[in-house]
């Protein structure tokens, strides 16, 4: 898992495992993140493995973000996560995008 903290925010990106083997030190990562000023990208683009655990981590990001005024956005959702993310009752474009804020082509 990469953190790059930029002057405008912060970008991260998910590594290949996000299921629960590996959710503690991604969750200790978001943390990291979240407590910097300023926007949180999150690239998804690489994630082949995915349960239900980062669903809820990738939620409560989203929450806790808006609760502290400050965009938390997903980037190239993977197929497998996006798999998932549907797999856990988010079905829909709308209902997807309304609880996972996304960036996508390049806005």
């Amino acid at each position: 898992m990469t953190f790059d903290p930029t002057e405008a925010g912060a970008a991260l990106r998910l590594p290949s495992d996000c299921s629960i083997s590996s959710i503690r030190s991604i969750h200790e990562t978001i943390q990291e993140a979240l407590g910097r000023q300023g926007p949180l990208e999150i690239d998804c683009s690489k994630v082949n493995r995915a349960d239900l655990t980062s669903i809820q981590l990738l939620l409560s990001t989203a929450k806790t973000g808006e609760a502290q005024g400050r965009p938390v956005v997903l980037t190239e959702l993977s197929e497998v996560l996006l798999n998932t993310i549907q797999r856990a009752g988010f079905t829909g474009d709308e209902i997807i995008d309304k609880h996972f804020p996304q960036k996508k082509g390049g806005s």
